[in-house]
C-alpha cells in the first residue's frame, strides 16, 4: 500500500499540512482497499464497490452558495439559484473544517476536466473519505503524467463528516456546498453524495467557459457516428442522456457535461455516473457490463444473503448510481473529443402526456424550449421528489448555471445558425395520458426515432404540425407505430388530451415571462397559441 505523503505535495495554501495522514494519488484497488478496510463499503459479486451515502442520496440545491466576490458580483445570477455567501463567513467555516481535516486521514488527487487541451483546467480533490477519491478517479480526467508540485487552478475539498452549525455558520442546514471563485476552492460539508463534487465543477466551468473563452458548457451527452456526425443530448438526471447516448453503433464522447468550443465538442469529463434503477443487461448492456472492479455503486440494496445487486430495490433512493471511468464503455472514443454537432436533442420527460416523442424544431422553436428547459423531475435525483414534478429549468440546467440563461442561450443560437444544426424536441416521459394514468414511451420507439433521425431517414418524411405548441411531427418512422408519433392519438378521450395540451401551454407561457424581455420576435412566435384566461 502507497503510505504516500509526497516530499512535493505542499498543502499549506490550504491549511492542511498538518492532516493526521494524507494518501496522495492511490490507484483504484488501493482505495477500494482502504474504503473496505474503513468499512466505507463492500465488494459486489460484480466486483463494484458499494457505498451508501448516509442521509444524502441527491444534491441539496438550496444549500449550494457562491462566495459574493470581485469576481462574481457583478456577473452571477444572484437568486434561488445562486445564493450569495460572505468572504467573511466562508473564512470562519473553511477554517472550522480545515481544523476537522486536521484529525483525520485524507486522500488527495490531481486531476482535471475538459478533455481538449485548449481548455483543460488542472484540479486537486481532497476528500475525507476513500470512496470519495475513487469517485474523482472515475469521474475526472486523468494526467499522463503527475506532478504535485505544480499548483492546482481549483481545489475541492469534502468532509461529509463536518456538520455546519447553521445560525454560527450562515448556512441553511448542516449540509453546504461553496464556491468561491477568488480562492477558486470549492468547500463541500456535511454530505457523502460524491454527486457534489461532479456538479460543483460543473458549475465553475458553467461560469468560466461562456465568460471567458465563448464557449458553450453543456448538460448534455453526446456520440459519434461511424462518418464522423456528432450528436449532442440535452436533458436533466432521469430524462435518458446517458441511457441514449450509449449507443454500440456510434462512440461514445460522454454522458453528462461538455462544452461546445470554435471547432470541437469536448468532454468535460473522463467518466460517466448513471442511474441504475431497474437496470438490466437486456436495456442498457453497456452500463450493465461497466458495474465491474473500479466502478463506484451508491445507495443500492442486495438480494437477501448475497453481494447480489438488487437494482430494482428503492428503498435507500431512486437515485441508485454507478460512477466509472469513461473506458468502461467499449466505444468510448478517446480523447473525448469530436466535431461540431449536426443533430441536437432535447430530452423532456412530459409529465402531461401531451408532447409529440419526436418532433423537428424551428430556430427559434429551438431557441424557445432550450430556454424553457422544461421536464418533470424524476423521483431521487433531488432529496424530497418522491414523484415526477413539473418543472423548467433553463438550459436544461438552470441549477448549474452561475450565469443569467441569456448568456448560455446567445450562445447556442449563434452556433445554431453558423453550423445549420437539425434540433428535435424527443418526449422520454409519458403518452396516452398524464403521470399516473398514461405509460412512459418505450424505450425501443425513442432509440428508434433518434436512430432514424441521424441517419437522414427522418429528412424526406411528411409532417404534421400540432395547433398548440406549432411541433412538426413526423407521420411515419421505421420501426415506430404510426400511431405513436401524434399523442393525441395515443388518448382515449381526445378531449382530456386537448385540456392537459391547453394546461402545459399555458405553464410554458408563464414560465418564459420572466425571460421575455431578453427574446427576439423569432423566439417569441415560438411560443405556445393559446387563449390565456383574463
Amino acid at each position: 500500500m502507497s503510505q504516500n505523503l509526497n516530499k512535493d505535495l505542499d498543502l499549506t495554501y490550504l491549511k492542511l499540512n498538518q492532516a493526521k495522514h494524507i494518501y496522495y494519488q492511490l490507484e483504484p484497488a488501493e482505495l477500494i482497499e482502504l474504503a473496505i478496510l474503513n468499512r466505507e463499503g463492500t465488494l459486489a459479486d460484480n466486483g463494484g464497490l458499494v457505498v451508501d451515502t448516509g442521509e444524502f442520496t441527491g444534491r441539496s440545491p438550496q444549500d449550494r452558495f457562491i462566495v459574493e466576490d470581485a469576481v462574481t458580483s457583478n456577473s452571477v445570477w444572484w437568486g434561488d439559484i445562486n445564493i450569495k455567501f460572505s468572504q467573511q463567513n466562508f473564512e470562519a467555516l473553511y477554517n472550522k473544517v480545515v481544523k476537522h481535516l486536521a484529525e483525520k486521514v485524507i486522500y488527495v488527487r490531481d486531476v482535471y476536466a475538459c478533455a481538449d487541451p485548449i481548455y483543460k483546467l488542472n484540479i486537486r480533490v481532497i476528500t475525507e473519505s476513500a470512496f470519495q477519491n475513487l469517485f474523482a478517479h472515475n469521474l475526472f480526467l486523468q494526467p499522463e503524467i503527475v506532478d504535485s508540485a505544480i499548483p492546482p487552478e481549483w481545489t475541492i475539498i469534502a468532509a461529509p463528516g463536518f456538520k455546519a452549525k447553521p445560525v454560527e455558520d450562515h448556512t441553511r442546514k448542516e449540509n453546504f456546498v461553496i464556491l468561491n471563485f477568488s480562492k477558486r476552492i470549492i468547500l463541500i460539508g456535511g454530505t457523502a453524495y460524491t454527486g457534489e463534487i461532479k456538479k460543483g465543477i460543473f458549475s465553475v466551468l458553467n461560469f468560466l467557459l461562456p465568460h471567458f473563452k465563448n464557449v458553450l458548457s453543456m448538460h448534455c451527452s453526446a456520440n459519434v457516428g461511424s462518418k464522423g456526425d456528432t450528436a449532442i443530448f440535452f436533458g436533466l438526471s432521469g430524462t435518458g442522456k446517458t441511457t441514449l447516448s450509449a449507443d454500440p453503433q456510434r462512440g461514445l464522447v460522454g454522458d453528462d457535461e461538455h462544452g461546445w468550443g470554435n471547432q470541437s465538442v469536448f468532454n468535460f469529463e473522463g467518466g460517466c455516473y448513471a442511474k441504475c434503477v431497474n437496470l438490466t443487461r437486456e436495456n442498457e448492456p453497456q452500463i450493465f457490463e461497466a458495474i465491474r472492479f473500479g466502478s463506484l455503486i451508491e445507495n443500492v440494496n442486495y438480494f437477501t444473503g448475497t453481494r447480489t445487486i438488487d437494482y430494482s430495490n428503492v428503498k435507500k433512493t431512486e437515485n441508485t448510481r454507478v460512477a466509472y471511468p469513461i473506458n468502461f464503455i467499449n466505444n468510448a472514443i478517446k480523447p473525448s473529443v469530436a466535431s461540431i454537432p449536426k443533430n441536437i436533442f432535447f430530452l423532456t420527460a412530459d409529465a402531461f402526456g401531451v408532447l409529440p416523442p419526436i418532433s423537428k424544431l424551428t430556430t427559434g422553436q429551438a431557441m424557445y424550449h432550450f430556454i424553457s428547459g422544461y421536464t418533470a423531475k424524476v423521483a431521487g435525483t433531488e432529496n424530497g421528489i418522491v414523484e415526477p414534478q413539473i418543472t423548467f429549468s433553463a438550459c436544461f440546467g438552470k441549477a448549474f448555471l452561475p450565469l443569467h440563461p441569456a448568456q448560455y442561450a446567445k450562445l447556442l443560437g449563434q452556433k445554431m445558425k453558423d453550423h445549420h444544426v437539425n434540433v428535435w424536441l424527443i418526449n422520454t416521459g409519458w403518452t396516452g395520458g398524464p403521470y399516473g394514468k398514461g405509460k412512459r414511451v418505450k424505450l425501443a420507439y425513442t432509440r428508434a426515432m433518434i436512430s432514424s433521425a441521424l441517419n437522414g431517414q427522418l429528412d424526406n418524411v411528411n409532417y404534421q404540425e400540432d395547433s398548440v405548441f406549432g411541433l412538426r411531427m413526423p407521420l411515419s418512422c421505421p420501426n415506430v407505430p404510426s400511431q405513436v408519433l401524434n399523442p393525441r392519438n395515443t388518448w382515449q378521450n381526445k378531449q382530456k388530451y386537448d385540456q392537459k395540451c391547453a394546461e402545459l401551454a399555458l405553464e410554458f407561457i408563464e414560465n418564459f415571462n420572466q425571460f421575455s424581455d431578453f427574446a427576439t420576435e423569432e423566439i417569441l412566435h415560438s411560443a405556445p397559441k393559446i387563449a390565456i384566461p383574463a
